[in-house]
This record gives structure tokens, C-alpha cells and sequence, in this order.
């Protein structure tokens, strides 16, 4: 057991990282083919008949119960940090119903053979200070003894049933917004290989431990038709995923894309985290690329999984003013131009032009 606990990288600990750890897109569908065999309830508005973000159970009043939870292994070094990320982006999954979080429960998995309690309630304190943060008690949870460090919450939101947003209503002329830059797979991906400057993994933490709360304004906007928020599957698995569940094909500019700064660094050093590969092979095959499209650029970025990314929305045209507003009252001016839109479904689901 290490002495000085503060010098512990937990990232060494793990094989995986945040988001990353996902299992495979054909893995999980083999996992939950039966699914859909539970008996249907008129009440369950959301529920495993698509790829959506939370689970929401109409509540009759109006109101809708979103239940959710999302746990990784570590993606950050830092155990304080640690616990900031994971439970950010377990509560991103309520904003990006549109909803508005109400409590959260821990799931902590600890090595503790390997790692000292104190690390673990290190975590467990960067977890509460997000949850206070999005105004909400970390009421309680559970633990057990694990080979790796894992953390993550269970967490319950409400939303009026108007305002409910999920990630399969996009629309034909739907502009496409992105509310965060991606990178952050490889990022993380070169902090753990030793290559990350202290400057850029300062950015990565700030971002990642960054709520999605603009979700919950964006539910109230009538136009905004489809959201979701890009994780472990990467921009071009969540486009998939909105533009099948929607029926319709995503064309997007890579140009538009907006990217971290400072990442090209770690590309040039092929600091590539595994689930890229696995991203790629899921969903390239259902991709078209113009031929000015740099197809290295298109798969070091696009796949790229994120932990607690941006919110990918499909917005109507005449909602575009109202979407642009609230990024601006909510220090997002930078992602106020539109990647893309939504167009008639081709053979392809998403399009990707320079």
C-alpha cells in the first residue's frame, strides 16, 4: 500500500479509462437482445426500446421520473478529481432529457487489498462537491471489494412531460450544435501514458467536471427536437444513434467540429485510446466521407470517446435564435455555429463534408 496516498495515479490502476471503459456497440447488443421481453407499461415512456440516455416513467401529474447511472474506472489521476468526473457525467445523462436532477446514489468499487480507504473517501468528497454543485444530496449508495477502482451514481431527475428531450425526434432541416470541443479521450489517454503538459490536463479536468446543466433549458425550448449527450461512443456513434432512432441521415462539416486545444501534440505521438478502434469498426461502415474530408483527421476525432462530453442537439430552423441565446447567457458563445444538419435518410447515417 503506498505511503503518501496524494501521489497515487489511480489511472494505473485500471485498464480502462472514464467512458472508454464501454463495452463494444455489438457487444452490448448482443448483452441486451432480450430486453425488450419485460412486460410493457403504459407509464414507462422511455425505456430499452432505443439507445437513449436515462430511463423516464411518467409520474401523471405532468411530470416524468428520469432514473439513471453511469460508473467507470478512473480517467484522471487525482481521486478528489476523480469522483468530480464521474459524477458529473452520471448527472449529465438527466440534463440531456432535458430534466433537472433530484438526488444520486454512489457506486463505489474499490481495490482495497490495493489502494487505501483514504483515496476512496477522496472520491467519494469530489463526488459531493459536484452533487452540491447541481443542488442536489448524495443521499447514500453502496460499495463492494473489486479488482479496480471503478465510481459512479445512480441518479433521479424530474421534467415536466412537455419538455421531455430524447436523442430519436430529430427532423428533416434540423441544425445540429455541438455544446462542448472533443478530445477528451485523447487527452486522458496521453496523461496516462506520461505525455499530458500539466496545462492540458488542467483543461481536460475542467472540462470534464463542467455540468451539461444548460439541458435543462434547453428542454424548454419547444424546438430543440432531439438531444443527447456524446460519451463513450464518440460523435459518430452518437450522430448514429440520434439520425437511426430519428430515421434520417446527419450530415455534418468536420471543419465545424470543434476540437480542444492543443491535442494535435498527442495525435502526432498516436496517443489513440483503444475505444477509438472499437468506435470506428462499429459505426464507419454506416459513415460517408467526402473525398476532402482527411480520413486520418476524421478517425482520430470523430470516435474519440468522451466522458461527460458536450450535448449534440437537432434544433428546427426557427428555434436556432433561442438555442443561440441561451449558449450566450450561459458562457457557450463558442458553439453558437451549427456542425451540421439534419437531412432525408440516405443508405448512410451520418455524412461527413469538409
Amino acid at each position: 500500500m503506498p505511503e503518501k496516498t496524494e501521489t497515487v495515479a489511480l489511472t494505473k490502476f485500471a485498464h480502462g479509462a472514464g467512458c472508454g471503459c464501454k463495452i463494444a456497440p455489438h457487444v452490448l447488443s448482443e448483452i441486451l437482445k432480450g430486453a425488450n421481453t419485460t412486460p410493457a407499461s403504459d407509464k414507462l415512456l422511455v425505456g430499452n426500446s432505443n439507445n437513449d440516455d436515462a430511463a423516464v416513467y411518467d409520474l401523471g401529474d405532468g411530470n416524468a421520473l428520469i432514473s439513471t447511472t453511469d460508473f467507470f474506472m478512473p480517467i484522471v489521476d487525482d481521486a478528489f478529481d476523480f469522483g468530480r468526473v464521474a459524477a458529473a457525467n452520471a448527472i449529465s445523462d438527466v440534463y440531456a432529457m432535458g430534466g433537472k436532477p433530484l438526488l444520486a446514489l454512489a457506486i463505489l468499487g474499490w481495490p482495497v487489498d490495493k489502494l487505501p480507504a483514504s483515496l476512496a473517501s477522496r472520491v467519494m468528497d469530489g463526488a459531493r462537491a459536484v452533487c452540491s454543485l447541481a443542488g442536489i444530496p448524495l443521499a447514500g449508495g453502496h460499495s463492494v471489494d473489486t479488482p479496480e477502482p471503478l465510481f459512479g451514481l445512480a441518479v433521479n431527475g424530474m421534467v415536466p412531460t412537455k419538455n421531455l428531450k430524447r436523442n430519436s425526434t430529430a427532423k428533416p432541416g434540423d441544425f445540429i450544435f455541438l455544446t462542448r470541443p472533443l478530445g477528451t479521450g485523447i487527452l486522458s489517454t496521453a496523461q496516462k501514458r506520461g505525455l499530458a503538459e500539466n496545462e492540458d490536463i488542467d483543461r481536460l479536468v475542467q472540462q470534464m467536471t463542467t455540468l451539461n446543466n444548460i439541458g435543462f433549458e434547453f428542454g424548454k425550448i419547444n424546438g430543440v427536437n432531439a438531444m443527447t449527450d456524446v460519451t463513450g461512443f464518440g460523435l459518430l456513434g452518437h450522430l448514429v444513434e440520434m439520425a437511426q432512432g430519428s430515421e434520417l441521415t446527419a450530415e455534418i462539416s468536420y471543419s465545424a467540429v470543434p476540437k480542444i486545444k492543443g491535442i494535435d501534440i498527442y495525435l502526432r505521438q498516436n496517443s489513440i485510446p483503444d475505444a477509438t478502434y472499437r468506435n470506428w469498426n462499429a459505426y464507419s461502415k454506416l459513415t460517408e466521407f467526402d473525398t476532402e474530408v482527411d480520413a486520418l483527421q476524421a478517425f482520430q476525432i470523430l470516435p474519440d470517446p468522451q466522458t461527460n462530453g458536450g450535448l449534440l442537439i437537432s434544433v428546427a430552423e426557427d428555434a436556432v435564435s433561442s438555442v443561440v441565446e441561451t449558449l450566450k447567457n450561459n458562457a457557450l458563445a463558442e458553439f453558437t455555429i451549427p456542425i451540421g444538419r439534419m437531412v432525408t435518410a440516405s443508405e448512410k447515417r451520418v455524412r461527413v463534408k469538409k
